[in-house]
């Protein structure tokens, strides 16, 4: 395999040894390989600084992420046979915990295959490709799909989220096998969903947080519950089928609000369903004002820390929202406080909850953790991959 060189600066090489698959712009010797001599999405040969070979990556010379390594052996090409193995495992790990095909199939780095992921809604499938090494790939993907899942009736590619703009990529949606449907089915915890295919938030829905919604059904039942950033209703109609008296559901899309009343319908607990269509700050603000209680109230915002620069902020906003939802909880009340940043760590979340519950004269007591379910492995040597937390908080006082 004749491939173009990419050499490492002197000791550059130990994150890579360890494991980690990230090469930064300003790990590489430009000197010994200018950046201006690759093109986004090239496969290379990536060598230490003494040309040491540590196995092939696709490079992109316009990432601060330059390079990402696709295996240790250079002599294994990163073709259909690659992509098509790589699939294939990722698929037979989730078969053994997932009976229904409702999962993510691809969790990127963590299955060998950055910048790339999958759901599976069944016989559908949603793809974002999140850098230009995979861009350039996509006509393997298809390959490899339609050779692991014949019965595949679709394929859309997502390509829309704000890291392809990093990779000096366009954001675009499209059709990559037959006509996708504009929404699709699937199923979670004995509850139905419809979800948005074209029109939703990335893959159209989030499957990470199946296992701790379903840890709902143990506080939930009679309840009178608050679901805050609700998007589809996941958190709340999986309440409502729990048994809860009431839900609330707040989201700021109209079209969202649309969605978490058809899911209401769909299984049949419309009339236990209430939706709010405000901003999730200004809503719990008026609930306050309207003197309010929930027994259960449900936090899970986007990622308010998407970028390091941006925690000393970001954390002052999951303050600021724990604060607000303590407020309205009812004394021996259930807060499910959630956050999606891989930039916040467990200890993070857990000092704004100490800070919101001092701010707000409460006694509480942590009953309970959560973490992205096994579709989406962390990868041991990338702790990037380890990003979602959940924390359950009982307010005592």
């Amino acid at each position: 395999m004749n491939l173009a060189s990419l050499r490492l600066k002197k000791n550059e090489d130990r994150r890579l040894r360890l494991g980690h698959v990230w090469i930064y712009s300003n790990e590489i010797d430009t000197k010994a390989t200018p950046l201006k001599d690759f093109e986004p999405g090239q496969v290379v040969s990536v060598q230490a600084h003494d040309k040491t070979p540590l196995g092939i990556a696709y490079i992109n010379p316009k990432s601060l992420i330059s390079a990402r390594l696709i295996s240790r052996d250079i002599n294994i090409p990163f073709d259909l046979e690659l992509m098509t193995q790589r699939i294939l495992a990722a698929h037979q790990w989730r078969k053994q915990f997932f009976i229904k095909p409702y999962y993510r199939l691809v969790f990127g780095e963590s299955d060998g295959l950055p910048g790339l992921v999958i759901d599976r809604f069944g016989d559908h499938f949603v793809a974002q490709l999140n850098t230009a090494g995979m861009e350039v790939k996509k006509d393997l993907i298809v390959a490899a799909l339609r050779s692991i899942f014949p019965d595949m009736q679709s394929l859309l590619f997502r390509n829309d989220s704000a890291s392809r703009l990093h990779e000096g990529l366009e954001t675009y949606v499209e059709a990559g096998f037959n006509t996708p449907p504009e929404r699709v089915m699937l199923e979670e915890n004995n509850t139905m969903f419809y979800a948005p295919l074209w029109q939703g938030q990335k893959t159209g829905w989030f499957y990470d947080h199946r296992f701790n919604r379903s840890q709902l059904k143990n506080y939930v039942a009679g309840k009178r519950v608050l679901d805050v950033f609700s998007y589809l209703g996941g958190w709340g109609i999986q309440a409502a089928t729990s048994g809860a008296s009431e839900v609330v559901c707040v989201d700021s899309s109209s079209l969202a609000i649309d969605w978490i009343n058809e899911n209401a319908t769909l299984n049949h607990v419309a009339e236990k369903v209430r939706v709010i269509c405000d901003d999730a700050f200004d809503a719990l603000k008026k609930l306050l004002q309207a003197q309010e209680k929930f027994d259960v109230i449900i936090l899970d915002p986007p990622a308010f820390v998407k970028k390091q620069k941006d925690r000393k902020e970001g954390l002052l906003a999951y303050q600021r929202i724990n604060e607000a939802a303590l407020k309205i909880l009812k004394p021996s009340g259930i807060l499910i406080s959630c956050s999606c940043s891989m930039h916040v760590a467990y200890d993070d979340l857990i000092q704004v909850l100490r800070r919101a519950s001092y701010n707000t004269n409460c006694e509480s007591q942590i009953v309970e953790r959560g973490h992205q379910a096994q579709d989406h492995p962390v990868h041991l040597m990338i702790p990037e991959t380890d990003y979602l937390k959940m924390i359950i908080v009982r307010k005592n006082s």
